[in-house]
């Protein structure tokens, strides 16, 4: 069965976990108003909304991620590869003022985003039982990626600030098929690769800041395991908390993180007060900028590096976490 309409017929959401598939978020439908309760335009719904989607992949040697943006007044594609042999980190990363190039279309269960520029192609396509993405680019870049999704992702709608709203899609611990070839060197995907998928959207609030931990890769024991956790959004009384042991979902509760913001290159620490998640984190390589431009601005930093603890199944038992390859991120964005 599936949720046909995000946005139901008197305009509003229901915030809360979301079972059954998506098929569209349907918008321009919402009652957006502003704080003073006056409706506001389509033009406007379609200026205020925000989407992005970010893809994954961790395999024992290195890390991929890649992101597709659309902020109306911007488009953003970039995508980067962090080599732990050799401690380096190959990353592209494109503006497309106005979003031209930029298509992200509102179907969360099988809409494509893509970003264009140039001779610089970026896609994240539907695939049979997951996402292919793909990127061609100068100097013979060439990526050609399958993740292979559960069918037990999660999905979770907040209200954000007085009057918007935020939509996620998240899933990790995935199967991933492929390879990334960047110039002379190429990284093939093996049977320890792992991977994460994140599609979100919606009317943000203004100003926003978050924490957020991802990672992907098989345990001691032989199972996949997906981790997303994140503080400071989509927590109006929910959490995207959600742990994935063979494509099986765990709730998980609220989390905590500890790490020196001045500091960017020491270690972190992951709880939730759940106590089924005790992570530390050592950072290896990052990603970062700072954008201050007026309506917009982004202090971001995302890290790669690995993870060693615990988490704690359903049936309580203690799996342990053993350099297993993942992401941290600490982010302000005005939007």
């Amino acid at each position: 069965m599936t949720q046909k309409n995000l946005v139901n017929a008197k305009g509003g959401i229901t915030p809360g976990l979301i079972d059954q598939p998506v098929d569209v978020v349907n918008y321009l439908d919402y009652d957006l108003r502003t704080s003073m309760d006056k409706p506001r335009s389509q033009f406007a719904k379609r200026w205020r909304f925000n989407q992005f989607q970010f893809v994954s992949a961790m395999g024992p040697g290195w890390v991929f991620g890649l992101a597709i943006v659309d902020l109306n007044l911007v488009g953003n594609g970039f995508f980067y590869l962090y080599d732990f042999e050799s401690g380096q980190m190959f990353e592209h990363s494109y503006l497309q003022p106005l979003a031209r190039g930029t298509s992200l279309e509102p179907y969360p269960e099988r809409g494509h985003a893509r970003f264009h520029k140039g001779d610089v192609s970026m896609a994240i396509e539907l695939a049979a039982g997951g996402r292919n993405i793909r990127v061609a680019a100068p100097g013979n870049v060439r990526v050609d990626l399958e993740l292979t999704d559960t069918d037990q992702p999660l999905r979770l709608v907040c209200p954000a600030g007085y009057n918007g709203w935020v939509f996620t899609r998240k899933s990790a611990g995935l199967k991933v098929d492929g390879e990334v070839r960047l110039g002379n060197q190429v990284w093939r995907s093996d049977e320890q690769t792992r991977g994460a998928i994140d599609w979100s959207c919606g009317f943000m609030r203004r100003e926003t800041a978050w924490n957020w931990a991802c990672l992907a890769g098989v345990t001691g024991d032989g199972r996949s395991l997906g981790l997303n956790l994140a503080a400071g959004v989509n927590e109006t009384g929910m959490t995207e908390n959600a742990l994935w042991l063979d494509g099986q979902r765990i709730r998980l509760g609220a989390a905590r993180f500890v790490f020196d913001r001045y500091q960017p290159g020491s270690d972190w620490a992951v709880t939730t007060d759940d106590g089924r998640v005790d992570l530390a984190f050592v950072p290896a390589g990052v990603r970062k900028e700072k954008l201050n431009a007026w309506l917009l601005a982004s202090n971001f930093r995302q890290f790669v590096g690995s993870f060693t603890g615990t988490i704690t199944d359903d049936a309580g038992k203690r799996i342990q976490v053993n350099g297993l390859h993942g992401l941290m991120e600490d982010h302000f964005a005005r939007w």
